[in-house]
């Protein structure tokens, strides 16, 4: 299915901010006591840096966001602690899942704009191009060592799926 650039842009805004909230809720469990928090911090910076970019994009070409920010707020947050409260690992695992959903789903947006949109595909190149480090970290980091991984990790992504597609048309 051809998605319009404004659909691509209102459904990657809130995939960066519903990444900011999923960390928000892994920091508020695990706080900075654990090896990981650290890790966990520096891929929220480069999520909020993200969106930051997109809102930006947003405003200029008069595109507005997601009607769905309030549930992606406490769905994020809530993703976020309950796999902290798991485990570090389940909290990598949730990582994992959601950069690799969201690794195929900057690709394919690459694939649809190819030379149409430079400003827009190069922001989805260097946000994708990120977002293959968190998973690489996360999996580095244990991410399948969390309990019930295969479980975890698809369920994970299945829910991404959905979101991206309610995203784009709320």
């Amino acid at each position: 299915m051809t998605e319009t650039r404004e659909a691509m842009l209102r459904v990657n805004q809130a995939g960066e901010f519903g990444a900011i909230r999923i960390y928000a809720g892994q920091l508020a469990v695990m706080g900075d006591r654990t090896a990981l928090s650290g890790e966990i911090a520096t891929m929220a910076q480069q999520e909020a840096a993200h969106r930051e970019r997109f809102d930006a994009l947003l405003v200029k070409r008069g595109v507005r966001p997601t009607a769905l920010q309030p549930l992606w707020s406490a769905a994020g947050f809530a993703l976020g602690a309950a796999t902290a409260l798991i485990g570090p690992e389940a909290a990598m695992a949730c990582t994992a899942a959601i950069e690799t959903e969201i690794d195929r789903h900057y690709t394919e947006q690459l694939e649809q704009l190819g030379d149409d949109d430079p400003e827009l595909a190069g922001m989805i190149r260097e946000f994708r191009d990120d977002e293959r480090e968190h998973r690489d970290t996360a999996l580095a980091s244990g991410a399948e060592k969390a309990p019930a991984y295969p479980l975890l990790f698809n369920a994970i992504r299945m829910g991404c799926r959905v979101a991206i597609a309610v995203s784009k048309r709320i």
